[in-house]
């Protein structure tokens, strides 16, 4: 099982080079941070992880996430570098494809592609995107971006995405293109991974969830001729506790959150995560 960590990289925590150093030297597989390009300060969408819809301050302070794992990417030469997760509702899919191509390129082929449709209505319409059709409109831009990253003439013609024929360079380090894990949690989300994605991500981590998710996702892809072993399982947000029915289920990546601190908070917990990273060595 591979272990990961992810941090809110922001003006008021820890260095994303730094992270990206300290937790390379420690062994951990893979660092992530999570994006959100701006957050209105009027909104009537709670935040789903809060009893009460609070949002977290970080959420209001996030770097953006392709410039903060560049930098990663400079101070460090193995851990693997995922967005968890890359909004591609607000996102356009040619600059996207090329950004994510070029970090891939640059990092030597490490990118890890975590993607969401989003779940705050009011940022996702600040940049244009309706809420009711955002799991279409990011279909249809993963669908343009495979092709940019695989076509040497770019064309794409869909519902809501229209592409005409162009060039888009450079080409992902990886083939055909960066794993892209789909960080949802719903029955109609496993599907979609089925459909297109290449790994399911959900930040619901308690293990009875993570079980009877897994089951699902290998129905579902066995029932669409897919081979269910072809999708790798990463659980986001994960539970030390739990690693060994994570593993039961067939987890293939768990990925810590990290406290939204500086060095002197942020090191003694990627200290205590490596001692499991060393157990499962």
């Amino acid at each position: 099982m591979k272990l990961g960590v992810f941090i809110f990289a922001t003006d008021e925590a820890m260095d994303p080079a730094e992270v990206a150093r300290t937790a390379e030297d420690r062994g951990f597989e893979s660092l992530w941070f999570p994006e959100h390009a701006h957050v209105p300060t009027s909104r009537q969408t709670p935040y789903p992880l809060a009893a009460d819809g609070t949002l977290p301050r970080e959420y209001t302070r996030i770097y953006d996430p392709f410039v903060a794992l560049g930098v990663a990417a400079g101070a460090t030469s193995s851990i693997r570098l995922g967005t968890g997760i890359c909004l591609v509702t607000q996102r356009d899919p040619i600059v996207l494809a090329k950004e994510v191509a070029t970090l891939d390129r640059l990092s030597g082929g490490r990118f890890l592609f975590g993607i969401g449709a989003g779940w705050l209505r009011e940022e996702m319409e600040a940049l244009g995107t309706r809420f009711e059709t955002r799991w279409k409109l990011t279909e249809e831009r993963v669908a343009a971006m495979k092709k940019a990253w695989t076509d040497d003439e770019v064309e794409y013609h869909g519902e809501l995405v229209d592409i005409p024929r162009t060039w888009i360079y450079p080409k992902p380090a990886q083939k055909p293109h960066p794993p892209i894990l789909l960080g949802a949690a719903s029955k109609w989300a496993r599907q979609r991974v089925v459909d297109w994605a290449d790994g399911w991500l959900p930040n619901f981590p308690k293990p009875e969830f993570i079980a009877r998710g897994v089951e699902d996702l290998r129905q579902r892809a066995k029932r669409a001729g897919r081979d269910p072993d072809s999708i790798s399982i990463n659980v986001f947000g994960a539970q030390p506790e739990a690693l060994e029915e994570y593993r039961r289920v067939g987890v293939e990546r768990v990925i810590f959150r990290l406290p939204h601190a500086g060095a002197e908070e942020v090191v003694p917990e990627l200290d205590r995560y490596a001692k499991l990273v060393r157990a499962a060595a």
